[in-house]
């Protein structure tokens, strides 16, 4: 296969030329191949269910179903009639038998997104899927043999939920065959000129709307910004801008006001135990200084922004992209902050 054709999105609609995509890209066409079992570990809206959808196409199962499972929007009882189906009778409003999703990707892939969610019990019955290929319908006493590879996905780290008792061991292990890390929007910001064209063009046609060009500065606010939500966050705004367009042009001022630097750091992204125990320390230490700057509320207000920086610039050890993300600000409108306040000695 020429280098430019691994190198190259897996298929349409999977924007990303830069080098931590043209990996990914290249590890979806080694592992395609195979049968083994695939774990995509990333951030919310960073396109995991584009990637699972590509490891399919390109795989010799390509011809058969692919099943989708988002298992965090399930209660425990529904995600187990869901999976693996039921028998009439087998519980209230079971009036008729039902195949279960395994039993529908058969010969395919299925994908089990926020596989983190599962509860324990749920966790064993999966984990007998993997080893065995079978399992009972609810209700059922007959065993169901199925052929399908299975790519799960987690947002959150499942090593960590191992440790802590949230997940288990061995069904961790089962899953993590083939590990592939999707990169979130901040660490490829190379991407970010080649997103918006795409889904401005996109959604300019969906609504009608003629956008010829987006603003220097408008862009520059959207390559600098820290998108806690990543390529779906990105998206969401990009359509918001194309419906409130008066012009041809996608300007700065139809961009949100976290995007531009102008909104202030919310502190609801920070523990809630960090900050009792800021709070603390600050009613311990004296406010009487602030009398002299002005206004009490203000320099109060300026005094708990300065620690919550602080204290999270040292948690993400000095790190202002991820400090920034955690607040929910821009990193340029941290990068000022971290000027006025003097705490150049705390980040890097």
């Amino acid at each position: 296969m020429p280098p430019s054709e691994v190198d190259s999105p897996p298929f349409e609609g999977f924007i990303g030329s830069c080098s931590r995509m043209k990996e990914l890209f290249r590890y979806i066409r080694k592992i395609a191949n195979s049968s083994a079992t695939v774990l995509l570990l990333g951030e919310t809206g960073t396109g995991k269910e584009l990637v699972a959808k590509s490891v399919h196409d390109l795989s010799p199962r390509a011809t058969g179903p692919f099943v989708r499972v988002n298992c965090g929007a399930l209660s425990e009882s529904l995600l187990e009639s869901e999976l693996f189906g039921h028998v009439k009778g087998a519980f209230t409003n079971a009036i008729e038998n039902r195949t279960g999703r395994f039993e529908a990707a058969h010969g395919g892939t299925i994908f089990l997104d926020e596989i983190n969610s599962v509860s324990t019990a749920m966790q064993i019955k999966l984990l007998r899927v993997l080893q065995e290929q079978e399992f009972e319908r609810v209700g059922d006493s007959h065993t169901v043999s199925v052929d399908c590879r299975i790519i799960a996905a987690t947002n959150r780290d499942l090593a960590e939920l191992v440790e802590t008792d949230g997940f288990r061991e061995d069904l961790y292990y089962r899953l993590n065959v083939l590990p592939i890390y999707v990169p979130p929007l901040r660490e490829r910001r190379e991407d970010i000129p080649e997103l918006v064209r795409f889904f401005v063009e996109r959604y300019a046609i969906e609504n009608g709307r003629i956008i010829s060009s987006v603003s220097l500065d408008a862009l520059n606010f959207l390559k600098a910004y820290s998108w806690p939500g990543n390529v779906r966050e990105l998206q969401n705004y990009i359509e918001r801008a194309i419906v409130l367009a008066d012009g041809e042009e996608l300007n700065a001022e139809l961009l949100p006001q976290q995007v531009r630097g102008e909104a202030p750091i919310r502190l609801g992204r920070v523990e809630k135990s960090e900050l009792q125990s800021l709070c603390a320390e600050l009613v311990s230490r004296g406010l009487s200084e602030v009398a002299e700057e002005g206004s009490y509320h203000e320099a109060v207000m300026g005094i708990v922004e300065k620690e919550v920086i602080l204290q999270v610039l040292r948690r993400c050890q000095g790190t202002q992209t991820k400090t920034a993300t955690k607040l929910g600000i821009n990193r340029n409108t941290l990068h000022k902050k971290i000027d006025d306040y003097g705490l150049q000695d705390e980040a890097r």
